[in-house]
This record gives structure tokens, sequence and C-alpha cells, in this order.
């Protein structure tokens, strides 16, 4: 199983890159982890928001793996604990899918993002900048996957 982080907006703050790949680095014996960067819609004064969201949820889609079992990152979506969320990583392993996390835009993924994905991920109701999102997400991924092969990252 490999998964995919795809993710609204390039070019992360260095400390974000390196803080992602070291997190990639980690999880790489237990679940492979590619970062897939969409170019974001246009945005600004006379930019009609919606258009942009539509031109991000083509991106994204398009991104998508064949057969994937895709996890939309959203407000309104399901909150794990670390705990639950390696109980679904388990569940996600059994399905023998690939996996494919997706972060949107400033307002969200389009509607079209949402149908195809099989379920919502909410990191809770704190706004977060979308480039600390990445590296929250692989750090979680990291602490799911350490759960489940007993190993001591995790200590609640």
């Amino acid at each position: 199983m490999k998964a995919r982080l795809i993710a609204t907006g390039e070019r992360a703050p260095p400390w974000v890159a390196e803080g992602f790949a070291e997190y990639r680095k980690r999880l790489s014996h237990w679940l492979p982890l590619e970062l897939v960067e969409v170019e974001p819609g246009m945005r600004g004064k006379g930019r009609d928001p919606q258009r942009a969201i539509e031109e991000e949820g083509r991106r994204v889609l398009a991104a998508l793996p064949k057969n994937a079992h895709v996890v939309a990152l959203d407000v309104p979506g399901k909150q794990w604990s670390s705990e639950q969320l390696a109980r679904r990583m388990e569940h996600w392993r059994q399905q023998g899918r690939d996996l494919a996390f997706l972060i949107g835009g400033p307002e969200g993924h389009a509607p079209e993002v949402l149908a195809a994905a099989s379920e919502s991920w909410s990191l809770g109701l704190l706004t977060l900048p979308h480039m600390l999102v990445r590296l929250v997400v692989a750090e979680q991924l990291y602490r799911a996957a350490a759960l489940l092969a007993n190993h001591p990252y995790h200590r609640a």
C-alpha cells in the first residue's frame, strides 16, 4: 500500500518541506508517501473564487491514483484520535488499495472532489495554514503506523 498526499498550493517554505521530508523518510518503511502539489486557482481582485475552486478540483481529480481510497481533509469530516487513525490505517491496509489524502485550497474542496472521496478527515475546528496541514498529516500518518508496529514513538 502506498499513499499520495495531493495538496493544493506550491512551493512550501523550507521548514515545511524539511519537516515533511523527515516524516516521509520515517514513514517509508510502513507507508510510502508521495507529495503531489496542485497549482491553486487564480484568486484576486475581480476574480471569481468559485472558478478557482473548480479549477483546483479538476487538477486534484486528475492527480488521483486509479482505484485509490480517497480521504479528503475537510473541517466537517470525522475527527480521529491518533489511536483511531491507527485503526483506520489498519482497515485501509486490509482493503489492499492505495490511499490518496486531499488538501484543498483556501475555500476548501470543489463539490466534485468531495463526491469522489470515500471519507473525510477533520484535523479539528482550528483554521490551519494549508502548508502546515501537509506536515501534520505526514506526522499523524507516521504516528499511526508506529502505533501499529508497536514502535515507541507514540507515548500517550
